[in-house]
């Protein structure tokens, strides 16, 4: 499948520290994989790695066991997807100096992002922490030390007493704790190769790189994800790396979670440019520069941020981005055959997507998480916002000061109603399916961040308006609540509303002791938040 292929390897990216799938979907789901082009996985466990002794408060509450990591390995190699785990050892060490034991070990005080390289027990910490994860992945040719986007690096008081030193500089810190990491993996496990992610090392002076050796022990990443990739840009970059010596490079584009931090469909279009342009790159570089490419997937943007696109709603676009590598560009007969193999109508996300079309592993997930995203939030606002009775005749001051017009719940309630109950039913079968993939706690998650808030407006407005109707049609009450609006302030009149009532007392707008309980028996409860009231209740 690889012959012509500019990459010779294709790594699938799955980031653990968000959403991680239950072992029976990575099941199904590597099959897959391999029938879309990819011959690897780059692991990144993060909080879900089962570490053990003094790391094991690392673990997250759903972490995989021993048994279950060992069985994902063992899919894996039925699918002929070779395993890359990833360790981060420097920056986005949040997973690890949040907890108080090593929160001694950050960088800058009150912040867990990035480690102290000064301190000896850094070093032996995450030195145990390769130990570990490479003991359960003996057979690992390749480890990845992360090493991105090590913010605050230089700030500590460490790094400041340090830098003040002649020669020294942020550059030479940076280099010399990654080469301390890349010598542990070396000599500790002599057959496994430590790649690095390339964003520290790209301003660093080509002569500054070259003395420090690193470019013997590591193989740097390249990651760009965006759209518009600069493509002379990046072969520089490599031309500048080859130089220093790196013996081979690495690319990585993204098929999901790199285009927002909350996004919940991916924009496929988006990351078949990134893919396009890195084929660019490819057939620009000399043929063996680039060992293969990772195909990142996002999940958080660090371990404290919201979920982004899950797993199997990303599917359609790693499907298509594969295949654009294998054949070198996104035809429309590849685009047919995208769609053939997953089941698909179109890979549009829309609303042809969530009738159910698929038939690949997660494709209901995909269907009712494209029906949220597009339409919850907007048919809440629609009828919150731009439902004519709602703003005229039930805006938040009639909400709280539970004020109503007696017609206006027949206006309001029934679409209230309908609407509640359809998104129930569709929330429901989602929340079913999410179950069957993922841990109860990623389940909650999505559906707080996703869904809640809007079924809680709905909610919301039912009650308010059972509320608003049983303060108002009290016997003998006034249409508008004069303690709460104050006097001399009624609703504008509606044809067969009340506004003609005056006092029940009065001669002229008086209303009968028989009339008073007829009309207020039609004011029924149809279970939490639902009330009717008939037109009955229109006294003329």
């Amino acid at each position: 499948m690889s012959g012509a292929a500019p990459f010779e390897r294709r790594l699938v990216h799955l980031d653990l520290k968000g959403a991680p799938p239950k072992v029976s979907y990575l099941a199904e789901v590597f099959p897959l994989f391999r029938e879309l082009g990819a011959n690897g996985l780059l692991v990144e466990y993060e909080d879900t790695f089962p570490y053990e002794g003094r790391l094991r408060l690392l673990r997250a509450t759903h972490a995989y066991s021993p048994s279950e990591v060992k069985e994902i390995l063992h899919l894996a190699r039925l699918s002929e997807l070779e395993v890359i785990p990833l360790v981060q050892t420097f920056g986005h060490m949040e997973f690890v100096l949040k907890h108080a034991t090593f929160a001694h070990l950050r960088e800058v005080p009150p912040f867990p992002n990035t480690l102290n390289p000064h301190e000896p027990e850094s070093l032996a910490l995450v030195g145990a922490m390769i130990d570990q994860v490479l003991a359960l992945h003996p057979d690992a040719r390749w480890l990845h030390i992360g090493c991105d986007e090590v913010y605050y690096l230089g700030e500590g008081e460490a790094s400041r007493r340090w830098l003040q030193q002649e020669h020294n500089n942020k550059a030479a810190l940076c280099l010399s704790h990654m080469r301390a990491v890349a010598s542990h993996v070396r000599a500790r496990h002599p057959g496994t190769t430590p790649l690095v992610w390339d964003d520290m090392l790209r301003d660093i002076p080509q002569d500054q790189l070259t003395a420090s050796g690193l470019p013997r022990l590591v193989e740097p990443v390249l990651w760009d994800y965006g759209a518009d990739l600069d493509v002379h840009s990046k072969v520089l970059l490599m031309e500048k790396f080859r130089e220093c010596r790196f013996p081979r490079l690495w690319a990585a584009s993204a098929f999901k979670g790199a285009t927002g931090a909350s996004r919940a469909l991916p924009p496929i279009e988006y990351h078949l440019h990134n893919h396009t342009q890195w084929l660019q790159v490819a057939g620009s570089a000399p043929t063996d520069a680039l060992r293969g490419i990772v195909l990142t997937g996002w999940q958080r943007y660090d371990h404290f941020s919201v979920l982004c696109e899950l797993l199997p709603v990303g599917i359609p676009s790693l499907a298509a981005c594969l295949q654009l590598l294998l054949h070198g560009g996104f035809t429309e007969d590849v685009k047919t055959k995208v769609e053939n193999l997953l089941g698909l109508s179109s890979l549009e996300m829309t609303d042809s997507t969530s009738k159910g079309a698929g038939s690949f592993p997660g494709s209901n997930i995909l269907a009712l998480v494209t029906q949220v995203s597009l339409h919850l939030r907007s048919s809440v606002d629609a009828l919150l916002e731009r439902n004519r009775y709602v703003t005229g005749w039930f805006s938040p001051y009639h909400r709280r000061h539970k004020l109503i017009h007696p017609v206006m719940i027949q206006h309001i309630q029934p679409e209230a109603r309908s609407l509640l109950g359809r998104w129930s039913a569709l929330v429901q079968e989602l929340e079913a399916a999410l179950q069957r993939t993922f841990q109860p706690d990623a389940v909650e998650e999505w559906l707080e961040e996703n869904v809640h808030p809007s079924m809680r407006q709905l909610q919301a407005l039912l009650q308010d308006l059972s509320e608003a109707a049983t303060a108002q049609f009290l016997v003998g009450g006034p249409c508008w609540n004069q303690a709460a609006a104050g006097p001399s302030q009624p609703l504008p009149a509606e044809p067969g509303g009340c506004a003609g009532l005056g006092n029940p007392q009065d001669a002229q707008g008086s209303l009968g002791k028989e009339k008073q309980m007829a009309a207020k028996d039609t004011l029924t409860q149809q279970g939490p938040g639902a009330v009717t009231c008939t037109q009955n209740f229109i006294l003329q």
